[in-house]
């Protein structure tokens, strides 16, 4: 099936003003408008940044959140002749936990001091961003429910809140875009700076598409141990052959539909194909357990960090049988892990 530019690649301008006023939209809903309010998808100039309605910008403090995702629901490459200089992508699965970063300024100073200290790309990102703006340096105080090196996005969530502590601060509304050049030049990073859920190209921080709101699932998830660091991971990685590449060209298409219609089964069975493709590249030891127990239960499938170490069920948690099937893949997955944890999607209003 050939990749359809206007799709993948290169909007019309027809096709960018859509795109924008759905991400607009999105940014607007009752779940995600608190995390959106001062970023923005207006226009192409990603230098430009738009002063938020209201009384003079002035030094202040403010907090600022941004969502993780439970590894993806899908992540591979597509066929070499797309029109896409990387073809590599990901489609991301939004979950309700959460970094935190609080930002304030000190006059005269270009330096950021973060907390953690180790918070390095934090920091710098911080940085370029207050260089960008003009405006001064300060403390950055970074907080997270996201374990690091685990495939949750704790890192580019730290990253997103980190901008939008610093646009509130501000008192600006700033371009995504901008953020993404930022996020681009410290490391492959997720699609979080989305309201919903978006197929990305993770190593150029790029939007292909947005696919819309991920319906209302639990992730019983457990965590294999140690730790996977971004930039090894995208260096070592194996090639992907071109049948596999196929294959995931038509997961993202089956994707593209299956999310905005709400089709649960079809987005478990992406998720299900996802983790078995990736397999020979980044094995997950509990994999087949994870999928029989999956099975007992009749739940909708598996989940992988395709670039950590977490693996999980997904169950849809607005069907009638909903708790039953969380009773019984709680049961199945206790007897081989003693720690399983329940993480909910990010869901939209509309």
């Amino acid at each position: 099936m050939e990749i359809r530019k206007s799709t993948y690649s290169i909007f019309s301008q027809t096709e960018l003003s859509m795109l924008t006023r759905d991400l607009l939209e999105a940014a607007a809903d009752e779940v995600w408008r608190p995390y959106m309010c001062h970023q923005t998808f207006d226009g192409a100039d990603a230098a430009q940044n738009i002063a938020v309605d209201g009384p003079e910008p002035r030094v202040q403090s403010s907090d600022a959140l941004c969502c993780g995702t439970f590894g993806e629901l899908l992540q591979g490459q597509l066929p070499a002749d797309s029109v896409l200089e990387d073809s590599h992508f990901l489609v991301t699965m939004p979950i309700a936990l959460f970094a935190r970063a609080h930002f304030t300024p000190i006059a005269d100073t270009r330096s950021v001091t973060v907390y953690p200290s180790h918070k390095v790309k934090a920091k710098q990102l911080a940085e370029n961003l207050l260089s960008a703006l003009g405006a001064s340096g300060g403390i950055l105080l970074l907080q997270s429910e996201l374990p690091e090196g685990k495939g949750l996005a704790s890192s580019s969530a730290d990253l997103v809140a980190a901008a939008r502590s610093i646009a509130h601060c501000c008192k600006l509304r700033i371009r995504t875009s901008l953020v993404e050049k930022l996020m681009s030049e410290i490391e492959p990073s997720d699609g979080v700076m989305y309201p919903g859920v978006v197929a990305y190209q993770q190593r150029a921080c790029r939007l292909l598409s947005f696919l819309g709101q991920m319906p209302p699932l639990a992730i019983v998830g457990i965590d294999e141990g140690g730790r996977v660091e971004t930039v090894d991971y995208d260096q070592r990685r194996g090639k992907i052959s071109a049948s596999h590449r196929s294959e995931y060209h038509e997961l993202l298409d089956r994707a593209r539909t299956a999310i905005p219609q709400g089709d649960t089964a079809a987005i478990g069975r992406i998720a299900t194909a996802s983790a078995l493709l990736h397999q020979e590249r980044a094995p997950k030891e509990h994999l087949n357990s994870m999928l029989k127990a999956s099975e007992a239960a009749d739940a909708l499938g598996v989940i992988v960090a395709h670039s950590g170490t977490m693996i999980g069920i997904l169950l849809d948690r607005m069907a009638a049988d909903f708790p039953r099937k969380l009773r019984c893949v709680l049961a199945h997955v206790s007897a081989f892990d003693d720690s399983p944890k329940i993480y909910l999607t990010m869901t939209g209003c509309q």
